[in-house]
């Protein structure tokens, strides 16, 4: 069976479920986008900066009204599917939208409004490093590169829905040389078999993985040892992707206001480049907090699971006096250093 059929026999569903949910999760991300996209149609007057809060309350609002309208249809989205609609969304929107519009704009047909304005907007390009003299097509580099990120996303989030995260087989010879009754009571004491070192089970599917992470509800599996390095690769790729695009609507948002054109746009695919816009930035917000925290578990080479819940792992647990009852303390048994963490991590044993 190929790591694609394995993938989705983990899911459990059948084709008809599989479809709903499907047709569910499509039907969420264009509820909760179009809901965003109400924002400066009914704030037109706020700024961008403004609207970012707001929209942020008004996403979370229309997932929760999806996640009560799941009771009544009886059927549950998809998390993975959500985020692949999501990708999807957005290369559609850059696509047919500021793509196809800004290579029609004439050369003459951005007018400054004011010179003072012109200056002053010229010199803020220059400082954010969107103004490279290509002041009315929009640049080569970025489209190539923004097509390239989507691309690779939806490459990566198929491989990792199709993977293995280093699933461990319930083996009865484990018990037998670990000299344990259960498998959990080998993986808590591991040091009676170092084969299964570091091997957590998780909450949520059950499964027992290698170096566990946790498990992600965006991606739909656990993160251990053979997805771990494929994980952070996915979230960088999404913080970059989601930062490419807000470039590049931004720059579509300013020469509408430049040009003069803002209000003779079309309203539905200007609010749907605003919405999306707004969407990537609170998206990057959350994503680049997360990743330097898995950044700072990397270089002390310490798992998210381990961090949470240290207490229930011997190895992670020091007693002042080892025969008294003394106040139990954190140790990383780990830790071999920043370099060797981040090498261990690159190449795992």
């Amino acid at each position: 069976m190929s790591r694609l059929a394995s993938g989705l026999h983990r899911l459990r569903r059948s084709p008809w479920e599989a479809l709903w949910s499907a047709l569910a999760s499509c039907g969420l991300v264009l509820f909760s986008q179009l809901a965003v996209a109400m924002v400066p149609r009914l704030f037109p007057s706020l700024s961008l900066l403004a609207m970012l809060p707001i929209a942020g309350l008004v996403f979370l609002a229309a997932i929760v009204v999806g996640r009560l309208w799941r009771r009544f249809i009886g059927v549950a989205a998809s998390a993975p599917l959500f985020v692949l609609f999501n990708i999807l969304l957005l290369w559609g929107v850059y696509v047919f939208i500021i793509r196809r519009v800004e290579a029609n704009v004439p050369p003459n047909a951005e007018q400054p409004l004011e010179d003072t304005k012109r200056k002053q907007m010229e010199r803020l390009q220059r400082i954010l490093g969107l103004y490279f003299g290509l002041r009315y097509y929009t640049s080569s580099l970025l489209d190539m590169l923004i097509n390239a990120e989507c691309a690779l996303l939806l490459w990566g989030l198929y491989r990792i829905l199709s993977g293995d995260p280093g699933i461990v087989a319930c083996d009865t010879s484990y018990l037998e040389e670990a000299g344990c009754k259960d498998f959990m009571e080998a993986i808590y004491s591991s040091e009676k078999l170092p084969t299964l070192s570091r091997v957590r089970q998780c909450n949520y599917c059950k499964a027992h993985v290698r170096s566990y992470d946790h498990h992600c509800p965006a991606f739909g599996t656990c993160i251990g040892q053979k997805n771990h390095r494929l994980f952070m690769a996915l979230l960088t790729g999404f913080v970059v992707a989601e930062s490419t695009y807000t470039m590049c609507s931004t720059k579509y948002i300013t020469r509408r206001i430049n040009s003069g054109t803002i209000r003779s746009e079309n309203p539905v695919s200007l609010n749907m480049v605003i919405s999306t816009m707004l969407f990537s930035i609170l998206q990057v917000l959350w994503q680049i907090v997360f990743l330097m925290w898995h950044i700072y578990c990397i270089c002390f080479n310490i798992k998210t699971d381990e961090w949470i819940n240290w207490k229930k792992y011997p190895e992670f647990q020091m007693r002042e006096q080892p025969q008294s009852d003394s106040e139990v303390k954190f140790l990383n048994p780990y830790d071999k250093g920043m370099l060797c963490n981040i090498r261990e991590f690159l190449k795992p044993k």
